[in-house]
This record gives structure tokens, C-alpha cells and sequence, in this order.
């Protein structure tokens, strides 16, 4: 099915296992959409639409209000970004005689495959992609990816690093459709054995260039050097533990434990391989693995966490995010550390990763956080250094007084190092959204039916959230704080709705359970 039906209350869908039209359910408990309209208003009037796909402008506000959670705050910035970041997402997605996809740049790149597709980006495309109403986008992009080549995966799917599996099987967290899930499984088996072909050492680790990271001109690499990197070793290590939950939901013990095996490994030779303990940092290792570390810290590092992998132990890294020797920046996180002597000195715009903030790493970074906040014992970083440094990024998407998001800008002056280029205007290469719900406003999801909700906000930040229509689990929910209940009128404190009914409640900011 292949019509997009957007307003008058029908969703359609074309999810495995189920087609047809349906009544959509009942809207927003708390927030009404039309007070938000203003915002896509705004956006549509400040830019002369380059690029016309799916969705054009003038029906970008009747997509949203039937695809994106509302979002409410105090702070004008966090709203704007919000709602400005579903908009980008929005001008992304293409519509081809295959279905639909969604890529990286709106104009077309001579090293993309068919449809202008690029997999570098595709683990965010789905984490961001995950909380849309409507998933036929992310289905059929990822059907396209691994099957849109007469049957087979794409020719490029392999040139980038991928934690596909990972992040399909944090989307079905979200929305349960182990039917999609399960039938994509013989795929993602088949991509992770590409890999250990192609890139595994003889100690078991994955070798990478820095350009198939997508990092190209890094302190620690190059474009052509095979090092071992904690991000593909970390990709490897999530995607192990995607399949062999993946495989347990199909019945599989003998896959699921083959890949559990295959994660522990990979734990192992992670800890103890890549972690420099005398820079308490994880680093990459020069000549796949075999000669010494590169001897700077980089964003990289923090991926680990991005897949709850290191121990407590480990902890010491997070110091580095709130130093300004370190990766603590006026306009953000570096991709290196600032204390090293070769800081920015790759020279500019050529897409360099030698400590320019990158929103694809900051994405990673702040996901790798939340994660390790909402573990035992997080006694090194606090929700005070994740609303600060969110912050900072929402500061970062701006350009010339307008909302903005493109490849990189400069640590110190906020400045887009290609903001003048056609091609790095909205650019879909991090995620944002999914760090509001899953950090700020803390919905954890998970594969159970607990509902658990944790808010990274400091206690004396805001008064009042929302964050509203989220459709989860097939329920929908609604988040919302109000300290003194007089701002919304439903009451005191942090609570929780389930399809309008209140299922949990806190007086303070903290993490609630609920067994609905």
C-alpha cells in the first residue's frame, strides 16, 4: 500500500503481518496540537524549499500532528528544536517505486546508492524514527536496505559501520512488532557474518577506517589506516546482543546463545584491549589491534555506553565531558579531546573529525549518558551534566538567528563550518528527539510491559513538561511534570497516563515503575 493518508483521523498501514486502513486512536490527553502549529508555520516561511520529497512543506503540519509525540516546556529553545527536528526528519523521506526511504542529504551525493541512500546514518534514522506514529517509513526503508537490490541487500549498505540490529531491536522496545522483527532476523544474521569476514582480526576484534566510520581526518587514524576503533567493536558487540535477543523471541536458543557467546567475547577483548588504563579512556589500537593505542582521547570512547557495555569500573571517561581540556566546549562536545597538540589542525571543511563538534557523535554521546545514568550507582556524571550538555546542543542548532542542523560547526563560535552549502542544510545525521523522550523526559523503553520513566532534569530547572501521544507498547502515553499542579491542572508532581488514565505518580522527580 503505498498511499500516504495524512488528517481526517486514518492512519494506513502496511506493517508485516497487518495492512489496511484503521481508525487512528484517540489523540493528545493533556496537549492540544494546534498551539504548536505556530512553530511549522515559522520553518516553512524562513527557508525557500530546495528539495521536494514525500512530504512538501505545505503538508509537513498535518504529517506531524499525526505522526510526533507533542512536547511542551518552558524553555523556548528545547520546544523550537523539538518540533524543528521532526520537520527536517519529515523532508527526508522519499518515496520510490520500492517504498519509502530516508537519507542523509536532501541533494544527491555521487557516493550514495540507489534513491540517494547512505547507511552511515541509518542506526540514528531508526532511533529517531522509532517514536513516529506511523513505522511503514522505517519498514520499508529498511526492507529497501536489505532487500531492494532484486532480492538482496543493497550494493553500499557494508560501506559504513552499522548497528542496525541493535537499533531494530530498541525499535520493537517501542512498538512490539516482533513479526517485522522476526522476519528480519535471517537478514541481520547474514550482515553481522559480512562483517567478521570482512573486518574481524585474529584477536577478534573488528578493524576500521576512520571514513567507513563516517569520521573521516581523526587524531587518531586516517581514511585509509585499519585500526581497531570502539565503534565498530561496540557496533559488533550491540548488534551480537540484537540477535541473540532477537533470536530467544523467535524460539532459537541455539542462535541466541551463539550470539550471546559472540557479545561476551567482545566485552572481553573490549575491556581489555582497547582501554587504555593509563589514560582511563577507551582508545583506539593502531594496525587492526596489533601495534600500540593512538594516544588521544575522542568521542568515540564514550560509545561503549551507547550499548550499556562497560562496568562501573569504567566510570572515570564520563570526567572528561564536563572538563574544558577535555571535551567540554562553549558550543558542545568535541570529537577530540582539546588538551591534545593536535586539536583542529586538519584544516576546515573537507569533513574533518579532529575536534569539531559533530551532532553525530553528540548523539551518541548523550545516548551512551542517559544509558549510564539510569544504571546502578552513576557517581561520576549526574541528570545536571546531561541537561547541560543537552542544552548546549540545542544552542548549537541555530544558524544566523534561524533553526539549523547540518554536518559539524566549530567548538568555540557555534559557527556551521559548511553552513553556506546546499548540501549540509538539514542534515540527517544524528538524533535529537529520541533523546528528549528516552533522557530528558526519561522514557525508558523496554521489552517487558513495565512502563519505566526516569527524567534526566535537574530539580531546579523547570516547573512544568509534557510530553504527550507517544504511542508505546500500542498504548498511548503522556508524560507530564508540574511541580505545583497549577499549570496543566491535573495535579502535583510527576505522572504518568495511559491512554488518558493516570497510572503512576511521583511528587518529585524520580524514577517510577509501573506494571500497568
Amino acid at each position: 500500500m503505498r498511499n500516504l493518508k495524512i488528517g481526517f483521523g486514518l492512519i494506513c498501514v502496511g506493517l508485516a503481518g497487518l495492512t489496511g486502513c484503521a481508525r487512528k486512536a484517540a489523540g493528545p490527553s493533556v496537549l492540544k496540537a494546534e498551539d504548536y502549529r505556530h512553530h511549522v508555520v515559522y520553518f516553512n516561511r524562513m527557508e525557500d524549499e530546495n528539495k521536494v520529497n514525500a512530504i512538501p512543506n505545505a503538508q509537513s503540519w498535518e504529517w506531524m500532528k499525526a505522526n510526533v509525540p507533542l512536547f511542551d516546556c518552558p524553555q523556548d529553545n528545547f520546544r523550537e528544536i523539538y518540533y524543528y527536528r521532526w520537520w527536517t526528519y519529515r523532508k527526508h523521506i522519499h518515496n520510490t517505486p520500492q517504498g519509502f526511504v530516508i537519507t542523509e542529504f536532501l541533494v544527491d551525493r555521487n557516493y550514495a546508492d540507489k534513491y540517494n541512500m547512505i547507511s552511515c546514518a541509518l542506526g540514528h534514522h531508526i532511533y529517531e524514527g522509532r517514536w513516529l506514529h506511523d513505522q511503514r517509513y522505517l519498514n520499508d526503508n529498511v526492507h529497501v536496505w536489505f532487500r531492494g537490490n532484486d532480492g538482496a541487500r543493497m550494493k553500499k549498505l557494508l560501506n559504513f559501520s552499522s548497528w542496525t540490529a541493535d537499533a531494530l531491536y530498541n525499535r520493537y522496545k517501542v512498538t512490539q512488532d516482533k513479526a517485522f522483527l522476526l522476519d528480519m532476523l535471517p537478514d541481520l544474521d547474514s550482515e553481522y557474518k559480512a562483517w567478521e569476514k570482512d573486518r574481524r582480526t585474529e584477536s577478534g576484534l573488528f578493524w576500521q577506517t576512520d571514513v567507513k566510520d563516517g569520521m573521516e581526518e581523526s587524531l587518531s587514524g586516517g581514511r585509509r589506516e585499519q585500526n581497531a576503533r570502539p565503534t565498530i567493536n561496540s557496533y559488533m558487540y550491540g548488534n551480537a546482543k540484537a540477535l541473540s535477543a532477537i533470536a530467544a523471541l523467535k524460539g532459537d536458543q541455539a542462535m541466541a546463545g551463539l550470539y550471546e557467546s559472540k557479545a561476551d567475547t567482545l566485552k572481553r577483548l573490549i575491556d581489555s584491549k582497547l582501554w587504555n588504563a593509563d589514560s582511563a579512556f577507551f582508545e583506539t589500537v593502531k594496525k587492526r589491534g596489533k601495534g600500540p593505542f593512538a594516544g588521544v582521547k575522542e568521542a568515540i570512547g564514550f560509545v561503549p555506553w551507547y550499548f550499556n557495555l562497560p562496568d562501573e569500573k569504567y566510570d572515570a571517561a564520563w570526567k572528561q565531558v564536563f572538563d574544558p581540556k577535555g571535551f567540554n566546549a562553549p558550543f558542545g562536545l568535541t570529537t577530540a579531546e582539546r588538551r591534545h597538540p593536535g586539536f583542529r589542525t586538519h584544516g576546515c571543511c573537507q569533513c574533518e573529525w579532529d575536534g569539531a563538534v559533530w551532532p553525530f557523535a553528540t548523539a551518541q554521546t548523550l545516548t551512551g549518558l542517559a544509558n549510564r545514568l539510569n544504571a546502578p550507582k552513576p557517581e561520576v556524571v549526574a541528570d545536571t551534566t546531561y541537561f547541560g550538555l543537552l542544552e548546549k546542543y540545542v544552542e548549537s542548532q541555530y544558524y544566523r538567528g534561524k533553526p539549523y542542523v547540518g554536518e559539524y560547526l566549530d567548538e568555540k563560535t557555534g559557527y556551521w563550518l559548511k553552513g553556506d552549502q546546499e548540501r549540509s542544510r538539514y542534515y540527517n545525521h544524528s538524533t535529537f528527539n529520541d533523546l528528549i523522550i528516552t533522557g530528558l523526559v526519561g522514557l525508558r523503553p523496554r521489552a517487558d510491559e513495565v512502563i519505566e520513566v526516569n527524567p534526566l532534569l535537574p530539580d531546579d530547572k523547570w516547573d512544568w513538561f509534557c510530553l504527550d501521544d507517544v504511542h508505546y507498547h500500542g498504548k498511548r502515553l503522556t508524560i507530564l511534570w508540574d511541580r505545583d499542579g497549577s499549570h496543566y491542572k491535573k495535579g502535583k508532581g510527576l505522572q504518568v497516563f495511559v491512554n488518558g488514565k493516570r497510572v503512576g505518580s511521583a511528587d518529585t522527580i524520580s524514577r517510577i515503575l509501573i506494571n500497568p
